[in-house]
């Protein structure tokens, strides 16, 4: 096998526009309403822009720390047990809007353990499996305890609650299940067995069914009572349809002059159909799918089975956040709270993700 020279330079690069194009949207997106509450435009740019800094000079290191290093119990159980107690501490500290997704430090620096959650699942799983994957039809010792850290991750996420990242690390873990050679049989059947607990979740807690029935039945009429309980999807599709062809504009848009819920965080697309148009929507589908496609090229060029798996297991991850989050803006699946990596507001999040594509790079740098 030879080795390539260096990192993949289009992933690389595609990550940093990513990350120059998420700051310029977090700003536009942000300076109002900042202005408004904490008296200064650039609030929020400032997090965000520290947490990128931060995050850029993380992903530069681990492109050069060897992914084997992840590969040995004396990393993956130390992590699992911090990931762990981070998951678990959330609960001791007081939560805000009903959910404990946050440790706060201070008035301004916030952590999101779930965001930690995610690349530490990946790594634990390649862990496990790399060696395993000739016995992938052993339900018992090698499907089985290979479900117990996700399992346990799910739930805790869950109680959070954030329906929504839990369904992102049960997306990834299976899918990198598949990839490691498990049966469509057992994927079907785990489905299966997640049906029930998923449905009592989507409609047997109060806010989530009106959520539900807001997708199946949306109403985007002012004069409506219901039309209330559909504000954040209309509000979204306005800002999108706004847009038209080319866009308002940037830092023209209407939309996010509180209108727009979140504009910075989840409806981010929304104001980036509204102020780009269709043009800048479509040139930030297409950078995802390059990262994709380079991505998926390191996992399934790689002829080290740990390499691959982590590999894929962070490609997929992003992709399905990306994927969540857009169609959330347009509409396309029900609401709920998950940002569009590396162009949302939300430090963990850029961070954590930066960090995973450090360790993705690596790896890039030893495939043919």
């Amino acid at each position: 096998m030879s080795a390539r020279v260096g990192v993949d330079r289009w992933m690389f690069f595609t990550t940093l526009v990513l990350v120059v194009v998420g700051l310029a949207m977090v700003f536009s997106a942000s300076a109002v309403v900042a202005q408004a509450r904490y008296n200064s435009e650039f609030a929020d740019l400032g997090r965000q822009a520290g947490w990128a800094l931060a995050g850029v000079l993380l992903m530069l290191a681990l492109m050069h720390i060897d992914y084997s290093l992840y590969n040995s119990p004396r990393f993956i159980y130390p992590a699992l047990c911090v990931t762990t107690l981070l998951l678990v501490l959330v609960f001791f500290i007081p939560g805000s809007h009903n959910t404990h997704r946050w440790i706060r430090f201070g008035g301004h620096f916030t952590f999101q353990p779930s965001e930690i959650a995610k690349p530490v699942l990946v790594l634990f799983l390649a862990w496990f499996l790399h060696s395993r994957l000739d016995k992938m039809r052993d339900l018992k010792n090698t499907l089985l305890r290979a479900v117990i850290v996700p399992v346990v991750f799910i739930l805790l996420i869950v109680k959070q609650p954030d329906l929504g990242t839990a369904l992102v690390v049960a997306g990834v873990t299976a899918m990198v299940l598949v990839l490691a050679g498990m049966e469509w049989k057992y994927l079907f059947a785990g489905m299966a067995a997640m049906l029930p607990g998923l449905i009592a979740l989507l409609f047997m807690v109060a806010w989530r069914r009106q959520r539900m029935l807001v997708f199946l039945h949306p109403n985007c009429d002012a004069k409506d009572a219901s039309a209330a309980a559909s504000y954040h999807v209309c509000q979204s599709l306005i800002a999108v349809g706004s847009g038209g062809f080319t866009g308002r504009g940037f830092m023209e848009g209407m939309q996010k002059l509180f209108y727009l819920p979140e504009a910075p965080t989840d409806f981010i697309f929304a104001n980036i159909a509204e102020e780009l148009g269709f043009i800048g929507a479509i040139a930030i589908v297409s950078l995802f799918v390059l990262f994709g496609v380079r991505g998926l090229r390191t996992a399934f060029r790689s002829q080290d089975p740990f390499a691959r798996l982590v590999a894929f297991g962070i490609t997929t991850s992003i992709l399905l956040q990306a994927f969540f989050n857009i169609s959330v803006v347009l509409s396309l699946v029900p609401t709920k709270g998950i940002p569009l990596p590396l162009i949302s507001s939300g430090g963990s999040s850029l961070f954590f993700t930066l960090a995973s594509i450090g360790i993705l790079l690596n790896i890039s740098k030893k495939v043919d």
